[in-house]
C-alpha cells in the first residue's frame, strides 16, 4: 500500500459521512505507540552539535515519487529536494538525501527512519520530509516531533477537456462544468491503488462508483493512462495532477461531499530527543516561507503552491 498521502486512521475517518461527533480534549483517548527502551544511540540519531561537526544533514526522502523525490542519473530532484537543501543550508552543511521505500503506515515509516532504525539495523535519519502534521498523530508518536510545516497539499481532480467540453477552465479552484465525484456513477476516473482518492471514491455515498474506477499502480501511471485517453478523469493529490498532466488536460478542485480532510498540511519529523534540531529547522522553513524560496520550489517544478497551516 502506498500511504504516502494517507494520514493512516487519521484521513481515512475523514472519507466519512459529517455525522456529529463528541468534542475531547487534545490527546483525550488516544493511546500513543511504545517508546524504544535501551536504544543505542547510534539509532536514536545524532545531535545538532554532531550533525554540524560531521557536516552533513541526513534527509529521508520518498523515492521515485515525482515531483516531489526522485532521481535523474543518480542527481535528486523534486521539491522535497529543495526543502531538504534550505534546511541543510540553514544549519551551514550539505545535505545528505536518502531514498526510501514507504511501510505499511505511516508509523511504519517513522519508526524505521527517525527513532528506531530498520529491521536491517540500518540508523536513522537526522530528518524526515513529507511528514502530515496532524493533531491526532503527535498524539499517537510520541517518539517523533511533528514540526516544520512548509506547505499543504489537496485532493483534486483532472480531466480531458475534450471529455468536458462545456467546462470552464480558469482560475477559480473549480471549474464550472467539470466532473464532480457523483459524474463517476457514469464516467472513468483514474486513481492510485490504495490511496485516499481511491478510498473515498470506493465509500463515496449513496452511489456505487466501483465500476468505473480505474486503479494504477502510480499516480504517474493514472495520469498517463489519462492523457491516452483510457479514462475520462484522475483523481489525486492536486501536485501530481500538475506533473502529469500533458496538453488538453485541466485540473480543478471541486468540492468533494462527506470528505473531511480533503487537504492536509506537510512538515517533517526529528526524533524527540532532538528539539533542538526541530527548533533550527522550523525556524529554516519559517524563513523560507517568508522569503518566498518554498514557493519558488513549486514553481521550477510547474506546480501550485498551497501555503501550510501554521
Amino acid at each position: 500500500m502506498d500511504h504516502r498521502f494517507i494520514l493512516t486512521a487519521v484521513l481515512a475517518a475523514g472519507v466519512s459521512t459529517l455525522a456529529a461527533q463528541p468534542v475531547l480534549a487534545r490527546c483525550e483517548g488516544i493511546v500513543p505507540g511504545e517508546r524504544p527502551q535501551n536504544t543505542a544511540r547510534d539509532y536514536v540519531g545524532q545531535t545538532m552539535d554532531d550533525i554540524i561537526e560531521r557536516g552533513t544533514l541526513n534527509i529521508a526522502v520518498y523515492e521515485n515519487l515525482p515531483p516531489y523525490s526522485w532521481e535523474v542519473n543518480g542527481e535528486p530532484r523534486g521539491v522535497d529536494i529543495e526543502v531538504g537543501r534550505i534546511l541543510a543550508e540553514a544549519l551551514g552543511v550539505e545535505p545528505e538525501f536518502r531514498f526510501v521505500q514507504p511501510a505499511e503506515n505511516l508509523q511504519g515509516d517513522l519508526m524505521s527512519y527517525i527513532w528506531r532504525g530498520t529491521v536491517q539495523r540500518e540508523p536513522v535519519s537526522n530528518v524526515m520530509l513529507r511528514v502530515p502534521y496532524d493533531s491526532t498523530l503527535t498524539c499517537m508518536i510520541e517518539q517523533v516531533v511533528f514540526t516544520g510545516q512548509y506547505a499543504s497539499e489537496t485532493v483534486a481532480i483532472a480531466y480531458r477537456q475534450d471529455a468536458y467540453p462545456d467546462a470552464i477552465a480558469g482560475d477559480d479552484p473549480r471549474h464550472e462544468g467539470a466532473p464532480v465525484p457523483a459524474y463517476f456513477r457514469f464516467d472513468s476516473v483514474a486513481v492510485e491503488n490504495d490511496t485516499i482518492a481511491d478510498f473515498y471514491l470506493t465509500a463515496f455515498p449513496g452511489a456505487d462508483l466501483a465500476a468505473n474506477v480505474h486503479r494504477y499502480r502510480t499516480m504517474g501511471a493514472a495520469m498517463e493512462a489519462l492523457g491516452d485517453g483510457e479514462t475520462m478523469a484522475a483523481m489525486g493529490p492536486r501536485a501530481q495532477l500538475e506533473w502529469g498532466a500533458t496538453d488538453g488536460v485541466a485540473i480543478h478542485q471541486p468540492p468533494l461531499v462527506g470528505f473531511a480532510r480533503a487537504t492536509w498540511t506537510l512538515g517533517i519529523g526529528v526524533h524527540h530527543s532532538h528539539r533542538d534540531l526541530g527548533y533550527a529547522l522550523d525556524d529554516a522553513i519559517v524563513a523560507a516561507l517568508e522569503d518566498g524560496r518554498i514557493e519558488k520550489a513549486y514553481a521550477d517544478y510547474g506546480l501550485t503552491f498551497i501555503p501550510p497551516e501554521r
